[in-house]
């Protein structure tokens, strides 16, 4: 199934948002587990807002360089269920590799 540049977009959010929930929470773990280039990881987590995710940088204390995670505040209208349960569905259609420990 080919999918359309609306449907990976979005796939590609959730998806970004199920890794930061579930802890691969930082720019550099997410451009590992996915293989997307680092300014797309960026801008995916910068364009979860436009679906009223709510993520936010958390600093790690004593740290420099913005050393630190991500963290999802509120899912908005999004049902993190549905979007755990799918995951792998999501994974697949975009064509990422499997997490490690999967």
């Amino acid at each position: 199934m080919s999918l359309s540049k609306t449907q990976t977009s979005f796939y590609r959010r959730l998806y970004v948002a199920q890794l930061i929930g579930t802890g691969t929470a930082s720019v550099p773990a997410i451009t590992r587990a996915t293989g997307m280039p680092r300014r797309t990881a960026q801008d995916t987590i910068s364009a979860l807002a436009e679906l009223d995710i709510h993520c936010e940088f958390e600093p790690e204390a004593g740290q420099r360089h913005n050393i630190g995670h991500y963290v999802i505040r509120d899912w908005g209208p999004i049902d993190p269920d549905w979007v755990a349960r799918h995951a792998e569905r999501l994974r697949e259609a975009l064509g990422y590799p499997p997490l490690p420990d999967a």
